[in-house]
């Protein structure tokens, strides 16, 4: 896959998630706007409800004691009566017109306990007006008994609906000056809220008030906090001119939770399949960074791999040759120099070889490494010993601060040792001058430390992370003055992790670098 494809892919998936995300998140912001509007809606007609409620049980209770006292004191203390009379006969067309009107005074006095206003009695004055048109055919005037159809009609006309809303009229100029604490309770408003709210689903915990003209009254809940934004409100108490200055305020400390969790259901299906989306991206765009990145690896590898082997085999191909010269097959020195040469080069080959095999064995858990009680110390030295000639012939030195009291470990003689060597090869390949080592030992606690120190070139800070991966060289451009196919590290990284150790590097560019290994010791 070409770079350029591999952007674009990347691009259009992570554009297509941000999508997914900001549609989810728009989803769930509009949701949550609908909810709190039908909230707002439903409290907003709540309110109403009670407002209207309280008024007019206040009504009604007062209206009832009216009628009660009224029918208690029948004596009327003065009754005016006006009455009015127009009679009109057309005799073209023999009808007979009869408009009549009157008005019907009544004075009571009253207790004060109808209204708490400090007065020892009232005195109430009732009107009642009532008027009629009647038409009559064929009929003389004189048939009709007109003098007492005016009374009669008057008391005919004595409507409860109408006296009561006169009488609600009158209620509400007097009850504006009684306070609200008399007019209302704090455990009726909180009894017709609750039942209101649970009509319409709404079961949170509230806080209510009465303020009048802005100030805080009596009644009210105990924790009630007037805030602007959160608190709702609606008029209560109007007077005789549709006026108030009294306003019925609840709020709601636990609106946003209750809001929430109408639609929490949905919100969390809507961040988990969300988040299995973007879990699943990841994973994608993970495997298809690591799967380039193990392409250039494999590609680095079969490069540095027939690099590594061109070398030997045209070492040999010219060895072949040369034994085949008539001239040189007769010289016995010069065939058996080839012939070295032809073996040495084979070992090479096999070595790279083994080193690939031992890794995939390594990765298969194949590789049976069974370890015995061995001295680390002479796995150094024995580790050295396979080195040091390479070492001599560069004019450079190992040397040793084996400083451990102990240095009993559970490892396997073998592959320890190659752990060891590798190292030390690494040291030696890596080291542009003579290579100067140094290889130190020191317990701490229960384990014991290995360091391997060179002064060579070193290496980066982000080699250093990457070094004990399998197949990773650092680059160094067009220069290949250092063979290797990264797979020693690997390898040591491995055998040391299957001893229960611990192995991690320092380093400086120009400066060199030192290996630490830390193995647990056994008593």
């Amino acid at each position: 896959m070409s770079k350029r494809i591999f952007v674009l892919l990347v691009l259009l998936m992570s554009m297509s998630l941000v999508g997914i995300i900001f549609v989810q998140a728009y989803y769930i912001k509009d949701s949550v706007k609908n909810e709190r509007e039908r909230f707002t809606f439903n409290v907003k007609k709540t309110l109403s409800y009670v407002s209207n409620a309280i008024e007019k049980k206040e009504l009604d209770t007062y209206f009832k004691k009216y009628q009660n006292l009224v029918n208690a004191n029948k004596q009327l203390d003065s009754v005016a009566v006006s009455q009015l009379f127009i009679y009109q006969q057309n005799n073209n067309t023999k009808e007979t017109l009869i408009y009549k009107s009157g008005i019907l005074e009544e004075n009571y006095k009253l207790s004060s306990s109808l209204f708490d206003i400090g007065l020892d009695s009232l005195t109430i004055k009732n009107i009642i007006g009532n008027s009629k048109a009647e038409i009559y055919n064929n009929v003389d005037i004189s048939d009709k008994d007109v003098d007492n159809a005016p009374i009669v009609n008057l008391i005919h006309g004595y409507l409860s609906e109408a006296q009561q809303n006169s009488f609600e009229k009158s209620f509400k100029a007097l009850s504006k000056r009684l306070p609200v604490y008399k007019r209302v309770s704090e455990k009726q408003i909180s009894d017709l809220l609750s039942k209101k709210l649970k009509e319409d689903n709404i079961d949170i915990d509230y806080q209510f008030a009465i303020y009048s003209n802005g100030l805080a009254t009596k009644v009210r809940s105990e924790d009630f906090e007037k805030n602007e934004e959160t608190t709702f409100s609606v008029p209560i108490f109007y007077d005789e001119n549709n006026q108030t200055n009294y306003k019925l305020l609840v709020n709601f400390p636990d609106d946003n939770k209750f809001i929430l969790s109408s639609i929490i259901g949905m919100i969390l299906l809507s961040v988990i399949f969300t988040s299995i989306i973007i879990i699943a991206y990841s994973s994608a765009l993970y495997q298809l960074v690591k799967q380039r990145k193990i392409s250039q690896i494999k590609t680095d590898f079969i490069n540095n791999m027939t690099h590594e082997f061109k070398t030997p085999i045209a070492t040999i191909n010219l060895a072949l040759d040369a034994i085949r010269n008539p001239k040189i097959i007769d010289d016995k020195d010069k065939v058996l120099r080839y012939l070295g040469m032809i073996k040495e080069e084979n070992k090479r080959m096999h070595a790279q070889v083994e080193n690939v095999l031992r890794i995939s064995k390594l990765e298969k858990n194949e590789l049976n490494i069974s370890k015995d009680r061995v001295k680390l110390h002479d796995l150094i030295e024995e580790a050295i010993t396979h080195v040091e000639l390479i070492v001599e012939d560069r004019k450079g030195s190992i040397k040793t601060f084996l400083e451990a009291e102990k240095s009993s470990v559970l490892a396997n003689e073998t592959h320890f040792t190659n752990v060891i060597v590798n190292i030390l090869d690494n040291a030696i390949k890596y080291s542009p001058e003579a290579p100067q080592i140094e290889v130190y030992t020191e317990n701490i606690g229960t384990n014991i430390i290995l360091k391997i120190k060179d002064h060579g070139s070193g290496m980066s800070k982000a080699a250093q992370k990457r070094v004990f991966e399998k197949f990773y060289r650092e680059h160094t451009g067009n220069i290949h003055n250092v063979k290797g196919h990264g797979l020693g590290l690997a390898y040591v990284k491995r055998i040391v992790d299957d001893h229960q150790g611990h192995i991690k590097v320092e380093s400086e560019k120009d400066k060199g670098s030192t290996f630490i290994i830390k193995l647990p010791l056994i008593t």
